[in-house]
Formats: structure tokens, sequence, C-alpha cells
């Protein structure tokens, strides 16, 4: 198991204290083009600006092949990973969606990604159920403006 996935779990009271604060930052993930082209085949998604690096830089502003957005939207998973805290007594977590998700510049095929994370809401729905919104941002190495920026739900069940 990633150690990620280890830390001590906090409180239910400490969870909610955390909302309205930066929670943490991770650690950079690259995207190499060896990751790009393996994500490509998962979704069949071959585009010419994702896996050819020859064509994307005669043909593109971009001067090199770019992620899929999908792709850098999919690393938020390990980031949170990295720091999101873990509620004592939880059962689960899974994706209720997104509020907010823009994809503001391109990653370029070498750049690292890094996700911001901080807490918006955390309340109840049911007894065992608890809705948490998270504003992340996923930063390029190097760069000024983000690559994306999502308001990002999820349910947690406990026991």
């Amino acid at each position: 198991m990633n150690e990620v996935w280890k830390k001590p779990p906090v409180s239910f009271e400490a969870y909610q204290a955390m909302v309205g604060k930066e929670i943490g930052v991770s650690s950079w993930h690259l995207i190499d083009q060896n990751r790009i082209n393996v994500y490509a085949d998962v979704i069949e998604d071959h585009q010419f600006i994702h896996v050819d690096p020859e064509r994307a830089k005669k043909e593109t502003a971009f001067g090199n092949t770019i992620a899929h957005g999908f792709l850098t939207m999919s690393l938020m998973s390990i980031m949170s990973y990295e720091v999101m805290p873990v509620i004592e007594g939880t059962a689960m977590g899974v994706n209720y969606g997104f509020d907010k998700l823009r994809f503001l510049s391109p990653v370029r095929a070498g750049s690292r990604v890094r996700g911001r994370f901080t807490l918006v809401e955390a309340k109840l729905r049911k007894p065992k159920e608890l809705q948490s919104r998270t504003n992340v941002t996923v930063e390029i190495e190097g760069e000024d403006k983000p690559a994306l920026v999502a308001d990002w739900i999820g349910l947690i069940n406990f026991n």
C-alpha cells in the first residue's frame, strides 16, 4: 500500500475546523510523454497535439505535445491522497462531481504539476454521510498560470 494512504485519521470536529483553510500542497508529479501516451491509449484519444511531438512542435503554438486536460484532472486523486486527511470512522469516500472545473493552461510534456487544496465545505447530508467541497488548483512548475482550477465535491460515508 502507498504510504500516503497511511496518515493518522483526524476527528470529525478537527476536519470541520479546517473549513476555509488551505489543507496542503501535494508533491510534484511528472507528466512525461510516456504517461501521456499511456493515457491516450486508455481513453482512445490519439490527437496529434498529445502523441506526436514532431507534429505538435511544427503545427501548434505549444511548441511540444500537451497532456490531455482529463489526464491532469485525474492526477488530483493521488494528489488528494497525499494532502487531504482521513476522518476517523470513514468507511469510504467517493467522487460526487464538480461544480466548477476550468482548464486554464496547457501542460506540456515533461512538465511537473502539483495540487493545492483548500477545504471549502464539510456538512453532514445524512447521519453517516458527509459532503465535502474542496477548491483545488493544479499548478505547473515554473509557470504563473495554473493548469486547472476545480471545485471538487466528495461524499464520505462513515461506519
